[in-house]
Order: structure tokens, then sequence, then C-alpha cells
């Protein structure tokens, strides 16, 4: 086996492009490391080796040429099993799907391969990327958790399988996997990737995103994506950065290992010459994580009608309660939840009056034992219903080994700002 797997994607897309390296021979390299270590982590639903090796060698042929010139060129991706695939089963994690063949590439996949990148396989989800565990297992400790619902990708990205993969967010689905696994995930602002052809859970929720070992590399991928060439990172950051250490509500809830993490960040941060400073959130904050579970367990027992209506069987136990939680929130509860987030999001720019990013717990700790849950998203809830950027960065590691994250969160549509900040603050963390 050689070590090209251990590239970092941007790396990977210049030294393909200057045919240093050829995409054939990387993507050889992550199949030898996915052949030698999945029986262990599970990070894969469906590998398409044969067919990811052919499209390498086509992208060695086109380099130098217009065809050859995606920023993802030749690189090797995974896309999690919640997203559409033309030419690979979407299971959704879900034996209901067991078979099923779309007839389609959801566009952020079509853009995918459009940019160059070689799509590997399919990463597995939790079912209908919800709270029930899949296979996949934590690759520092296979006796614990990855999280959820990103598991196969947090999974498959922190042990060098691919560089970069695919991750969906209605709760804590990037943020949370991400930080248990020891890499880098991005959920974006709201809508910034397409999230067309991925199974919808949650329609004011539901986000698409990055995972990848470094902040670099998930926005370049997130660039090549979107064509917002600016979300790359690609030069230091500029200014004195304005940190607000934002424990919030939740932090009752935080272990003694996040609790360490963040306060050394601070004072790490601060030396390095950011200025960081405490921030409280206002008090009608303070419900917002109850009004994501309202909202969320609402559209999803809307969303899932047809498997909750037709294939209720074949749903495991705990979605079942789930979705029976859902159909018990009110119009009027609801509504008054939607209120709720739209009122706080209109009071976002006075959070961020003195601060560029906010840095916060990314899980209440490193990952749980045992492969019966995916642990808790309290500290991802508030930012995805607030439609804020997030980036989980590893910043420790916890008495048992296991990685600690943090996230970096921004104001709505500074996704720019918020990658360059979260780059500049893990390089002063590791």
């Amino acid at each position: 086996m050689g070590a090209l797997n251990t590239l970092s994607a941007v790396e990977a897309a210049r030294q393909i492009a200057a045919k240093k390296i050829t995409s054939e021979a990387l993507v050889r390299d992550c199949l030898e490391r996915i052949a030698a270590r999945e029986d262990d982590v599970r990070a894969w639903m469906h590998l398409a080796g044969d067919a990811a090796l052919a499209q390498a060698r086509a992208a060695d042929a086109s380099v130098g040429t217009s065809a050859g010139s995606g920023l993802l060129h030749g690189v090797p991706v995974g896309v999690k099993d919640l997203i559409d695939t033309v030419d690979m089963p979407t299971t959704y994690g879900s034996p209901i799907y067991a078979t099923h063949r779309p007839a389609w590439d959801a566009p952020c996949v079509a853009l995918t391969r459009a940019a160059g990148g070689i799509v590997i396989g399919k990463t597995v989800t939790t079912e209908f990327a919800v709270m029930q565990p899949n296979k996949t297992r934590n690759p520092h400790n296979i006796a614990h958790t990855p999280g959820g619902s990103s598991s196969g990708s947090a999974a498959a990205v922190a042990d060098y399988m691919v560089p970069l993969a695919f991750g969906t967010q209605t709760a804590g689905s990037i943020i949370r996997p991400a930080s248990y696994c020891g890499v880098v995930g991005y959920k974006p602002s709201f809508g910034l990737i397409s999230r067309v052809a991925v199974k919808a859970l949650s329609d004011t929720l539901d986000t698409v995103g990055t995972i990848a070992r470094t902040v670099p590399d998930a926005a370049y991928f997130a660039a090549a994506l979107t064509g917002r060439h600016e979300l790359m990172v690609d030069k230091p950051y500029s200014g004195k950065l304005r940190v607000g250490l934002c424990r919030t509500y939740e932090w009752k809830q935080a272990l003694p290992e996040t609790v360490e993490a963040l306060e050394s960040a601070a004072r790490q941060l601060a030396a390095a010459g950011a200025d960081v400073h405490e921030i409280k959130l206002p008090p009608t904050y303070a419900n917002l994580v109850q009004a994501q579970i309202d909202i969320m367990f609402a559209e999803q027992a809307q969303s899932l009608a047809h498997e909750r209506l037709k294939h209720w069987p074949q749903i495991s136990a705990k979605l079942q309660g789930i979705l029976s939680e859902g159909l018990k929130v009110t119009p009027e509860r609801y509504d008054a939840a939607q209120m709720l987030a739209r009122n706080c999001r209109r009071t976002l720019a006075d959070v961020f009056a003195d601060c560029d990013v906010l840095l916060a717990p990314s899980a209440p700790g490193a990952a749980p034992a045992g492969l019966d849950m995916t642990g808790d998203p309290v500290f991802n809830r508030m930012w995805t219903l607030l439609r804020t950027p997030c980036v989980t960065i590893p910043v420790a590691t916890a008495a048992n080994g296991l990685p600690v994250g943090l996230q970096v969160i921004g104001a709505f549509g500074n996704d720019v700002r918020t990658l360059a900040a979260a780059h500049w603050m893990h390089q002063n963390l590791l």
C-alpha cells in the first residue's frame, strides 16, 4: 500500500494537475486502505472500485485539457447513502430501499463529477439519517460510536479511506460525527449546497455539507459544488480575529473533556493574538433546542409519510417512536417553534456585533462507548435551526484517547469568514 490516500484533497488535486501523481494511483491507494480496514470500520454501504479506477484512468488521460480543469479532477469522494446516485444503489439506510436504484444523480453528485471528482462509493448513513445506528464503528476505537447520521462519511475520511465525503445535517449529523471521528465537518449556511434528490427529512432544516481532514479541503469541496471560489481558504486570515466564547444554555451537558477543550482553546487563541471574550446569548435562545426538536419531529413525520403508512413494520422501533412523537406536535406548537426561530434569526446580528465568529462545543464530549446510539446532538440543534455556517475542528484528545472537537460558528451567509477563521483557529490549536 502506498501513502497517497493520506494526501489532502487540495494537495492531491494539485499533484494530479501537475502530473506528479496519477488519479489511478491515488484511487488504488484509497481502495487498498478500504480493503485493509473495512472489516473493522464498516464505513461503506456500496463500493464501486472498478468503476472508480476506470474513471481515474480517464481523468489521467484528460489532465492538461479543458476537460481536466475541474477543481476536483481525479480526487476520490465518498457520497452519503442518503443522496441519490444513478450508477449505485441508494438505500437511505433502510431495508425498505435495499434494492433502490435512482434514475438520476442528485445535483451535488452531478456537480462533483462535473468538477472531475471520482465517486468511489456510498458511505453508510443511519436509518433515514435519523437516530437508529447502522453498522459503522469509530475508527479510533471500534467499540465506540462514530456518531450519526453521517457516520460512514466521517469514519471513512478519518481512516484515510477518502479525502472528502458528503454529510447532511438536520440536527447534528455533520458536526457531531466529524467531532467524534476527529475530522473537520462543515455545515454551510442553509441552502448553500443543493439538497435536491437528497432524501428529505425536514424541509426547513436539512442541509448538505462536507467532511474532510482539513478546513481548506472542506472549503475546497464546497467551492467546487457551488462555483463560489471565494470559499476556498488559500491565504492567511487577515486582521485580528474576534472570537465569542459561547457556552450556550446547554453548557451543563458538557462533559469534562469538552469543558477543558473549550477553556484551553480560549487561552491558546488569546495567546495567538485573537480577541477572545465570553458572550451570553439572548434569553429567548434558551428555548431553541426544544423548538428544533418540535420542528424536526413534525416535519419528519410528514416527509416519511409514505414509509410510515406503507412500510411501518420495516421501520426500526427507535424511528417508529420518533415518528409517533412527531405526529403529536400540534400545528399551534409547530407554528410557535417556527415563529421563535424566525425571531431569533432576526437577532443574530446583535449576537455577532462584537465578534467575527463564535466558539462552542461540537458535542457533549468524546464519542460514547457502545454502538446502539449515535450520541446527543444537543450542542448542534440550535445552530442548525438558526441556519448558521458551522465548522467543527478537532482540538483535543480525551483521557480515553478519542478526539474532542469544537465548532466555529458564523453569521448566516458569512461562510467565507467562518471557514477562514476556522482554519486559523485549527492551525493555532493543533
